[in-house]
């Protein structure tokens, strides 16, 4: 409560849909039975943002919202060396030094990561999700701890507040709806509502550590601006001109023939290209 103004936050299952309209109806209706046992009261919105959608909050990150998904791995200290070219005693470094205590000293709230909002809002885009809401989604801790005497890595990632589903939205797009096809997580559960919503979640949370994996490695051996100069900064596939080139389609009364005279439109067979405005058009005259 805060003074006279009461703030409801509403609670419910909505099987494999991420469910804001469902709940949006469901709200709605509850009110107008709260209203009629308690006539005095004013409903001022359906909203009080106190859920809180699309807007970074503490409540979601301490109460959890959608799915709340904890993802953990054991990555042997021979492959944080001959593959992520660092050490467990590095990552775990920097992970304290970065994700933690940077993190804290900036005041965010659900941002104790290096990424996992890029990764999330891939994930969200492929598959159908609604991109604005990778605000709350992206809430994320992870952590990392030497096991085995120091020799291996233990590594986990927290998110609290993934909103997601597999039916609905943007899911009813085929592209979307084929990358669902392909984790085998398209449409509702045939037996247990919410059984693929809650499986697309844990995937989310699984790539987004791999994503924290892959940047945390990069960061403490150095690699990182190398890599993105060599993969995100290529020259570009096409080359411009040398030298002004005719337009594709171009009026007739402004292209010369070879001959220096102008062309009436008349192609060697005699047919002419109409243009959009009624008159002709040549292809390439001047090539």
């Amino acid at each position: 409560m805060a003074g006279r103004t009461l703030y409801v936050r509403f609670a419910t299952s909505t099987g494999d849909a991420m469910g804001m309209n469902m709940i949006s109806k469901g709200t709605e209706k509850a009110l107008e039975t709260m209203s009629e046992y308690f006539p005095e009261m004013s409903v001022l919105a359906l909203s009080g943002n106190y859920c809180t959608d699309k807007k970074p909050a503490a409540i979601n990150w301490i109460e959890g919202r959608g799915k709340s998904v904890v993802a953990e791995a054991v990555i042997p200290g021979k492959v944080v060396k001959s593959v992520l070219k660092t050490t467990v005693a590095d990552l775990v470094n920097l992970n304290i030094k970065k994700n933690l205590i940077g993190s804290a000293m900036a005041g965010s709230i659900g941002g104790f990561n290096a990424h996992a909002a890029n990764i999330l809002t891939a994930m969200f885009l492929a598959t159908g999700q609604d991109p604005a809401q990778n605000v709350e989604s992206s809430n994320c801790i992870t952590l990392m701890e030497p096991i085995n005497g120091g020799e291996d890595l233990l590594m986990t990632c927290s998110m609290p507040s993934i909103e997601c589903g597999t039916v609905g939205g943007g899911t009813i797009l085929e592209p979307q709806g084929a990358m669902l096809e392909m984790l085998g997580l398209r449409g509702a559960h045939p037996t247990s509502p919410g059984h693929n919503a809650r499986r697309l979640a844990r995937v989310i949370c699984a790539a987004v550590m791999a994503g924290e994996l892959s940047l945390m490695s990069a960061l403490a051996a150095g690699h990182l601006i190398k890599a993105h100069m060599a993969h995100n900064r290529s020259a570009p596939a096409t080359p411009l001109a040398s030298r002004p080139m005719t337009p594709m389609f171009a009026p007739l009364t402004t292209l010369p023939n070879r001959n220096g005279s102008i062309s009436n439109g008349s192609l060697p067979n005699g047919n002419t290209i109409p243009g959009r405005d009624g008159g002709g058009y040549v292809v390439n005259a001047n090539a």
